[in-house]
């Protein structure tokens, strides 16, 4: 018996989320400010793929879940680009703040 490619994805899925929350989980707090970036990239990426997925016509399933895969990694990018310059600007003195 052969898993179909729905099965396979989610498998995938089920495996990348546990591991992505393993890796995040052991990060210490000092370094969440570059691995907010790196997320932020990765998020990117996955913009891409969502828009090829959601401009693609094929099924309306697959334009539906790429529709909502765009809504999400592009929260997601905001959001992260938004914590990251809010804990930059966290380690600057008083008097660059002003400026």
């Amino acid at each position: 018996m052969t898993a179909s490619n729905l099965e396979v994805g989610l498998y995938i899925f089920v495996l990348s989320a546990f591991l992505g929350f393993e890796v995040i989980r052991r990060v210490p707090q000092l370094l969440h400010t570059p691995l907010m970036s790196l997320t932020n990239a990765i998020s990117g990426i996955a913009l891409v793929g969502s828009l090829v997925i959601a401009g693609a016509h094929r099924t309306t399933l697959t334009t539906i879940l790429g529709t909502i895969a765009v809504i999400a990694s592009t929260t997601n990018v905001v959001s992260g680009f938004m914590i990251t310059d809010r804990m930059l600007r966290m380690f600057k003195r008083r008097d660059q703040r002003k400026e």
